[in-house]
């Protein structure tokens, strides 16, 4: 199992393909697993760099409180020790976030950016879909991603780090190029969200799927062609 000391944490890492390198940063609350058909795909083409964040999978799940700032440290410090002085990176929901926060701290870091269900700030107003309750509730007893379930107090952490941060105003400052992907039935990151950060972010490409939050998921094959195209099409 391939770990490695990023700072005060170990990080659970896996590196798939050859080619450009190209790094994946999940969502709250999950590990790799639920993308592994979406590495499947890109990893044809790129070397694809997909890890646990802290808080959830084999990574360390410190109880202290998490912000994007620092996991975006997170993932700079696990490129840095692979040897990847940049890539093309993939950020989906609040790895978005963190993919965002790593291209304002790190712009250097940064050749390309797709952000995919994801929004410069949380709005957490109005019911929650269905699933996320489910997937709350459960993590109270420890049974969401039974290969490595996520401690609910590190869940919290993430949930309450992925919430405060806010880079609206610092849009402009992204000069990365950027692609979003964002499904038109999105209620935990609305489509408007979106459709402001394509505004926000210069020369920024929004390409929308008919499809709720999790549509990469339900969609992979067709989710990696979007990405793929879009990272050809980049000078290189």
């Amino acid at each position: 199992m391939p770990t490695v000391k990023v700072g005060e944490i170990s990080m659970y890492y896996e590196l798939r393909g050859e080619g450009e390198p190209v790094v994946l940063i999940a969502g709250l609350g999950t590990n790799i697993s639920p993308y592994r058909r979406i590495v499947d795909e890109l990893s044809k083409g790129f070397k694809v760099l997909s890890f646990d964040n802290r808080g959830v999978g084999h990574t360390d799940k410190p109880d202290i409180s998490y912000s994007m700032e620092m996991m975006a440290d997170d993932t700079a410090g696990l490129m840095r020790v692979l040897g990847i002085a940049s890539g093309d990176v993939i950020g989906v929901s609040m790895g978005g976030r963190i993919a965002m926060a790593l291209t304002l701290r790190y712009p250097e870091m940064v050749k390309s950016l797709v952000l995919a269900s994801t929004a410069p700030r949380v709005v957490r107003k109005g019911g929650m879909p269905a699933w996320f309750k489910l997937v709350k509730r459960l993590r109270t007893v420890g049974r969401v991603l039974g290969r490595s379930p996520q401690p609910y107090y590190a869940f919290v952490r993430q949930f309450d780090a992925s919430g405060a941060y806010d880079c609206t105003a610092r849009l402009g400052e992204i000069h990365a190029s950027t692609l979003i992907v964002h499904g038109r039935k999105d209620r935990l990151a609305p489509y408007a969200l979106a459709e402001e950060m394509h505004s926000g972010i210069a020369d920024s490409k929004l390409v929308t799927f008919d499809g709720g939050h999790i549509f990469m998921f339900w969609h992979s094959k067709r989710f990696a062609n979007v990405v793929i195209e879009f990272l050809s099409s980049l000078p290189r």
